[in-house]
Order: structure tokens, then sequence, then C-alpha cells
């Protein structure tokens, strides 16, 4: 590790979190937003569900770790959410138990430290006129539709304001835009940079607004190695130099 040590922002989950660098992802976004104030620490498992990710709990967030994350961003349902398969294989897991893995897994991260933030993402939409079109020789059918992602969502969602967990309502926040289903998503599943720009907006927003000691939202942050130099480009006035450690002119979507 390289020092001096940075705030830790964990990105837990499925292939939303795996992809997050991919197509202009949200998690690119937020490593770039961060920049020089958190490292952003990606933990994503293409096709798992909330079962895999308690079997592997204690070992990506081992409670005797040195240091321990000062924000979780956790995400897993939309595997999970999947229609059960005939022959019991398969990312399906039924409601109940679903909520009921989330609570441990929450309870967990909530225990990691008192200092340890967590923002919950709940299941999103699909396009599933897409997921139809899309269908491949190596997959069994594959069951994935809005009714389902909606019942997932809302139960999640519960479950956070049960714990007292801050969530970003995925479901509909991604409908919030005209033809959402063609501008969110890459393959009707996975988000394409439109998708991903909403997931980063309701991010900062809840990192905005929550009565958090420190703030993690990003403008609140120290910016490492900020303090002024005489190395740093010169002026136009020829005498003085130009600090560019806040610079931010570079981004082509200026975040609040």
């Amino acid at each position: 590790m390289a020092a001096p040590a940075r705030p830790q922002f964990v990105l837990f989950g499925s292939s939303i979190v795996q992809l997050s660098y991919s197509h202009g992802g949200w998690g690119s976004f937020l490593s770039d937003i961060y920049a020089r104030k958190a490292d952003i620490l990606v933990r994503g498992y293409y096709g798992w569900n909330s079962r895999r990710a308690l079997q592997v709990l204690t070992e990506v967030f081992p409670k005797d770790a040195a240091t321990q994350p000062s924000l979780v961003i956790v995400y897993f349902g939309g595997n999970d959410s999947m229609g059960p398969h005939s022959s019991g294989l398969g990312p399906h897991v039924p409601l109940e138990e679903y909520i009921d893995n989330m609570r441990k897994i929450l309870v967990h991260i909530q225990g990691l430290s008192e200092m340890t933030r967590i923002i919950v993402l709940t299941c999103p939409p699909v396009h599933e006129e897409k997921l139809r079109e899309n269908t491949s020789a190596f997959f069994s059918e594959l069951v994935r539709t809005n009714d389902l992602c909606q019942s997932y969502s809302e139960a999640c969602i519960k479950l956070c304001k049960e714990l007292g967990v801050e969530v970003v309502d995925l479901f509909h926040a991604l409908q919030s835009i005209d033809d959402w289903e063609n501008a969110c998503f890459t393959d009707g599943v996975h988000l394409a940079t439109e998708g991903s720009k909403i997931v980063v907006k309701e991010i900062l927003k809840v990192l905005k607004e929550a009565e958090w000691k420190p703030c993690l939202h990003w403008k609140s942050m120290h910016t490492e190695f900020s303090e002024d130099s005489p190395y740093d480009l010169v002026a136009a006035d020829g005498k003085t130099t130009l600090n560019p450690s806040e610079w931010t002119f570079h981004r082509e979507f200026q975040w609040d």
C-alpha cells in the first residue's frame, strides 16, 4: 500500500460492480471524482447472488483487518431476482431468503467499524424486449422481468430503512430519463454510460445529504498533497503559480 493511506471506498456486488470500469462505468467515474481523496476498491463478481456473497463475506471484509473501509457500496439482487430454473440450479434466490442474506451482509459490514458507512444499490430494471432478443445457445432460458426486479428492489429498500442504512432506489432512478431502456443499458441488463451517470448522481446525492462525520462527499474531503508549490504551472503574470489540485475542468460532466 502506497503511503499516506487514503480512505477506502469498497464496491461490493455482482456484475454491475465488476463491470463498473467498463463502458464509461460508474466505478471509473467515482475513481476520477475521488482522485487524491479516496481509493476506490472493486470487489465485483460476475453472476453472483447473495448466497455466494455470504460465502466469502468474512474474507472480503475481515473484522480484524488493520484498516476498515470508510464506505461500502453494496449491490446484490439482480441475479437473485431471476426466475427459478426447473433444475434447481442457477442464481435465483427466493425473496425471503434474499432479504435474510442481505440483512446478514449489512449487519456484518456495520460491525466492521463505527466509522464504516454503507450505501445499498437496489435491483435495477431491465430492458425486457432486448433480453428476449439477446437469447443465446449457451444459456438455458433466462427469466428476468421488471415485476420481479421491482419486488426485490422494494423489499431491499424496506430492509435498509429497518437497519438505518442509506439506499439508492435504482429501479426508479434509471427510469427517470426518456428512452431509459435503450439509454441505460448495453445489453438490457448491464449499464451503459448514461445508466452509470445516474448511479453516480444518486450516490453523490446520498453522500452530500447524509449526516455523517466526517462527510464523505468529495467536495468536503481532503485532497492529498494540495499545498501550493513553486513547481506548479506559472500564471500569466509570470510571478505566481497555479495550484491544479482541485481542477475539474477536464471532466466531461461536472458533478455536484
